[in-house]
């Protein structure tokens, strides 16, 4: 497979198929950015609404960065209420600490399985939403957080770094997108707390992904997740670049990883979108949406990789004309395209701490 950088600049001179023949303008991804915020904000306010939570979760840390931009009190609103509800769940859960994934084992059941990786998801949610709290609602949503966190540290991360899916019937062993997922959660709980021991757990997860072969025959394959696993897996990656790269050996492994993720990214974008592995219009595929995230998070990060925020906007601009052919729907498409606009538009607001 081609290294990242001649991957970087085989994709702009190919000539993708766009939704459009002209460049998309910052003005415009603004209005289709806030025009899904609005659908958002409704969608994780009702209660009625049977998506599983981990993809609210994803709505409710673009909803923060566009609050940030704005001021908008209709997004505030929204995300506390979703967090707030996430918490009274998690009060309820056995085991203790765990979020309730709406889906599978609920509050006040004790049979059934329940998810480390899904959980993550919306514990980060949740810390994004102690960050822009105070006094007791802050320290209500950071302990929530911190529960959760000690839940699986002491059960589910296994000494060799890895982490289990928690109540997974199917596996007890390590398993790539826990160990992504609770990673890129620590990360973002360090930042907020300094406590070292949460960056200790999450290098050490980190060293253990450096490690893992994603194309091996596992649960749930790069075979058949293809966007959903590479964006898991950058999760990791992109919300523990600040600490990883001060480990000179660490870092290096971890870039390897990094390069080898992006390689498939841009093998992908430069197909045709009904042609590649998942498309981004149906299942595991419709993850794409945010793989521009982690493409703008690198291009700020290492010079070398500044070609990458173009790749995203570019798929951007193919993925926009999936979603606004006609009136947007919140769809997993949307919801994870969301964080793409959120890190374009107010770069580093995800990771806000």
């Amino acid at each position: 497979m081609k290294s990242i950088l001649a991957c970087v600049c085989i994709i702009t001179m190919l000539s993708v198929p766009p939704a459009r023949a002209d460049p998309i303008t910052n003005a415009e991804f603004r209005a289709q950015f806030f025009q899904l915020c609005d659908m958002a904000a409704v969608k994780v306010r009702d209660e009625h609404n049977k998506v599983p939570f981990f993809v609210d979760s994803y709505a409710v840390r673009a909803l923060w960065a566009a609050y940030d931009m704005t001021g908008n009190t209709n997004y505030l609103d929204a995300c506390r209420d979703w967090s707030e509800r996430m918490v009274k769940y998690q009060e309820q859960m056995t085991p203790r600490g765990a979020y309730y994934m709406h889906y599978n084992r609920k509050p006040g059941e004790t049979n059934g399985d329940w998810y480390a990786a899904d959980s993550s998801s919306v514990g980060m949610a949740v810390l994004a939403t102690s960050v822009r709290c105070k006094g007791a609602e802050k320290k209500r949503f950071l302990d929530s957080a911190k529960n959760f966190a000690s839940l699986v540290i002491n059960n589910y991360v296994r000494p060799d770094g890895g982490v289990s899916d928690g109540l997974w019937h199917q596996s007890s062993d390590q398993w790539w997108c826990s160990s992504s997922l609770f990673g890129s959660f620590l990360f973002n709980l360090y930042a907020n707390t300094g406590d070292k021991h949460y960056l200790k757990t999450a290098l050490h997860l980190t060293d253990w992904l450096d490690n893992w072969d994603l194309t091996k025959e596992q649960p749930f394959p790069l075979s058949q997740q293809g966007p959903a696993m590479i964006f898991y897996v950058m999760e990791n990656y992109s919300a523990g670049w600040p600490y990883i790269e001060k480990d000179k050996a660490l870092s290096q492994a971890a870039l390897a990883k990094v390069n080898w993720c992006f390689d498939w990214i841009m093998e992908q974008q430069q197909k045709p979108i009904d042609e590649r592995q998942s498309p981004p219009t149906k299942g595991w595929g419709m993850k794409a949406g945010g793989l521009p995230f982690h493409e703008y998070v690198f291009a700020r990060a290492l010079p070398a990789y500044r070609k990458l925020a173009a790749a995203g906007d570019r798929e951007m601009l193919q993925l926009a004309g999936i979603v606004f052919a006609r009136k947007p729907e919140p769809t997993q498409l949307s919801m994870f395209l969301l964080m793409s606009y959120a890190e374009r538009l107010n770069p580093s607001a995800i990771y806000k701490h």
